[in-house]
């Protein structure tokens, strides 16, 4: 009797284990904000949960996504590896897709010779930079197929696109969804108070 109870109790461990792998290669997958490249959008101490599924599903072991039934969009908040350093993972907003020409004129960012009307940014840095690309301009470029260009919301303090170019679509981990909890550990308070209440539970958009 007892074997059969270790038994039931193991197989049940076991499938939650494997479950719960399941669930984070191929569908949610928590991240944790470490810099303030998207402020005041996400605050350092924000953590996520990302849509593995809706870009595609990674083949395990490899580059190749299949099952993609969505491409990311313009105005989505996506986490991807890091193009120059594939063990570290980014977020970002993208900005422009496949196809797209985008520039930078004097802060404002244009796409198609449009500039986009984008209310979430910051510019922390209210001087000019003389024109130095591309913090503050940078020549048109045009966006190659599969591939995307993106920026932090806090445009005066985010390493993006402008600096070492596109994202590869199979370098896309998914797409953020949701804040689940948030803990602010910028100041010598309580415990309790280290707690953002007020952004748990807040949609990311």
């Amino acid at each position: 009797m007892k074997k059969n109870v270790y038994r039931e109790y193991s197989e049940a461990i076991v499938t939650a284990l494997l479950l719960a792998l399941f669930i984070r290669a191929f569908v949610i997958q928590a991240y944790k904000i470490p810099s303030g490249s998207m402020e005041k959008t996400l605050l350092v101490g924000d953590q996520l949960l990302v849509n593995k599924f809706i870009y595609g599903v990674m083949i395990p072991f490899t580059d190749t996504k299949i099952l993609t039934f969505n491409q990311p969009k313009k105005g989505d908040i996506i986490v991807f590896k890091y193009p120059d350093d594939l063990s570290r993972d980014f977020i970002k907003r993208v900005v422009a897709v496949g196809g797209d020409i985008v520039e930078v004129v004097d802060k404002e960012v244009y796409v198609n010779h449009e500039k986009l009307v984008e209310p979430f940014i910051q510019h922390t840095d209210t001087s000019m930079r003389n024109g130095i690309p591309p913090r503050d301009n940078m020549e048109p470029r045009r966006v190659p197929p599969g591939k995307f260009f993106v920026m932090g919301d806090n445009r005066d303090n985010s390493q993006d696109s402008r600096f070492w170019g596109f994202v590869d679509l199979n370098l896309i981990r998914g797409k953020a969804l949701i804040i689940y909890w948030s803990w602010d550990n910028s100041k010598n308070i309580g415990w309790y108070e280290h707690i953002r209440f007020n952004r748990i539970g807040r949609l990311v958009k």
